[in-house]
């Protein structure tokens, strides 16, 4: 005869085998400061590679003396204060406001896929451009810079203040928002490149995001932008942390949501002004980077934030450099190479990922 089982046994787990992996078999994160001080250092290589790499190799000991003991008349002196400085400089702010923007959208929004360009803020900078190039004649970077501003910080206002009625900002009103701002844009811009030779020659310059031409003035008038959007950045991160746990959460932990949105949105609209003016709508570069520093430092913003706005920086002053030696003695635009790279580390991080959400 067969022995019938209890059904206490029955009913119990076959085995009573842990659930959770083996300590040893977890991957252990770098700790986030020492990940933000080996990106700092790697920033200080990249730009001596800017400074020193190019058509015209100059060594590094004449580097530092292009600005400890100057040489009058020395040319590869000039070519490092006059030509490579103002890339290096231009591409560091400009770097970090994309970065940074990226991330406090993301955070915002809560949607991995936020960015100056998805929500249409390249698109309201691009049309200003144009209409200042097209009816009042502006010809040079710093030109465009003012009017690259307001375009960007026009499209914002839109942006936000159309996504928040009816209901709140929420994610899919914010995206749904900056994606008619940008349908609503671009066949304008198209209508005034296709009737002006002369203002489609120098737009698609600016159009395809590069270093080259601006000047120290240039990075003069705008430092202090970034520097008050990066402030304000820093100071939305602890909240953009309770934000993630859903509004009703954030509320209960003391959240003042609508005030948080409005900081939000004056830093969006000065970082993302600020990198658009300086460098053009540059794709993929936040986004790219945004999502690299999650995967580095986990979804902190305190952290994210800091290490996005050096990464960033690291990889438009890094793509300028590439664009010098890839075709010489040509150049490719620092936008050009910034999407090539952008675009397959954007695709790994999806893959290894296997779609989960952010």
């Amino acid at each position: 005869m067969s022995q019938r089982m209890p059904v206490a046994a029955r009913s119990r787990p076959v085995a009573d085998a842990p659930t959770r992996p083996p300590v040893g078999s977890r991957r252990r994160r770098v700790p986030a400061g020492v990940v933000l001080a080996a990106s700092v250092a790697l920033l200080v290589v990249v730009v001596l590679a800017s400074l020193a790499i190019g058509s015209r190799a100059v060594p590094l000991d004449v580097v530092w003396s292009a600005f400890a003991a100057p040489v009058e008349g020395d040319t590869d002196q000039l070519v490092v204060r006059e030509l490579r400085l103002p890339r290096a400089v231009v591409g560091l702010l400009a770097g970090a406001a994309f970065g940074a923007v990226a991330v406090v959208l993301q955070g915002a929004t809560r949607n991995p896929l936020a960015d100056p360009g998805l929500l249409g803020l390249n698109a309201g900078a691009a049309l200003a451009v144009v209409a200042a190039i097209t009816f009042l004649g502006v010809a040079t970077p710093l030109g465009f810079v003012w009017f690259a501003f307001a375009g960007a910080a026009g499209a914002a206002v839109i942006v936000f203040a159309v996504g928040s009625t009816g209901g709140g900002a929420t994610p899919a009103r914010l995206a749904l928002t900056g994606a008619a701002v940008m349908a609503a844009a671009t066949p304008l811009i198209t209508l005034i490149l296709i009737r002006d030779l002369s203002t489609l020659n120098q737009y698609r310059f600016w159009s395809v995001g590069s270093l080259a031409g601006r000047g120290l003035d240039t990075a003069a008038a705008l430092w202090p932008f970034l520097l008050a959007g990066l402030a304000l950045a820093v100071w939305l991160a602890p909240k953009l942390n309770l934000l993630a746990l859903g509004d009703d959460v954030a509320r209960g932990l003391g959240v003042r949501l609508g005030a948080t949105r409005i900081a939000t949105a004056a830093a969006v609209i000065v970082l993302a002004g600020t990198a658009t003016s300086l460098a053009g709508p540059i794709a993929l570069l936040g986004l790219a980077v945004a999502h690299a520093a999650r995967g580095l430092v986990g979804g902190d913003y305190r952290w994210r934030i800091a290490l996005s706005a050096v990464l960033g920086a690291i990889v438009l002053v890094l793509s300028d450099v590439i664009g010098r030696v890839v075709a010489p003695p040509a150049e490719l635009e620092a936008g050009i190479v910034a999407a090539v790279v952008g675009a397959p580390v954007l695709i790994a991080l999806v893959r290894r990922r296997g779609g989960a959400t952010w």
